[in-house]
């Protein structure tokens, strides 16, 4: 039987992180930090280093987010905070809160290259749902698009509504939000 865990992404974890999110260390490369931060702020924080800013929010009280390993290889990354702490999500327009519930939001789901479409996903949610559960959250949200077909799930991704179902969530609204013509949709999984 395969061994699955789920950790949170905190400083001693970081170069799983990056073996996920950026096996080659490219600093040009997403380092999921463009709902987190504004750019002034990562390049203060980082040094200039998008690296370095988000080995920087590793040492934050809520970690950014976890990390899945399948028989101890990292494989999975789900970006996963109170919305509270995303400064876009804060300030958008377009995704507003349903309601007053402090939700925790997800923002990004990574799976390893060589790694997709073996159920890392199921795994990577439900660890990122504990983690937020154990820490208190009351609601987790996601903002995943329903496309009519196959989406392109090569890189970082938001998610469908089907993949969100899986686990447990469902819709609860959607949002002004588009993204490659889809409007994306509000997701959630109560917690208490």
């Amino acid at each position: 039987m395969t061994q699955w865990e789920t950790h949170p992404v905190t400083e001693d974890r970081f170069e799983d992180l990056a073996d996920v999110i950026n096996p080659n260390r490219r600093e040009t490369h997403c380092w999921c930090l463009s709902h987190r931060l504004p750019a002034r702020e990562i390049a203060e924080l980082g040094g200039g280093s998008r690296q370095e800013a988000m080995r920087c929010l590793t040492r934050r009280e809520h970690a950014p987010g976890v990390v899945t390993y399948r028989e101890g290889t990292p494989v999975g990354w789900c970006s996963i905070s109170p919305r509270a702490e995303i400064p876009r999500l804060v300030s958008s327009t377009l995704i507003r809160p349903v309601d007053e519930v402090p939700v925790w939001s997800i923002i990004c789901v990574v799976v390893r290259s060589g790694h997709r479409r073996q159920g890392v996903t199921q795994h990577l949610l439900e660890g990122a749902v504990a983690y937020a559960a154990g820490l208190g959250a009351p609601a987790v949200e996601a903002y995943p698009v329903d496309p009519p077909g196959r989406m392109d799930l090569t890189m970082a991704f938001v998610g469908t509504r089907a993949m969100f179902e899986r686990a447990g969530f469902r819709q609860v609204g959607t949002t002004d939000a588009v993204a490659s013509r889809m409007p994306r949709l509000v997701m959630r999984r109560d917690l208490v």
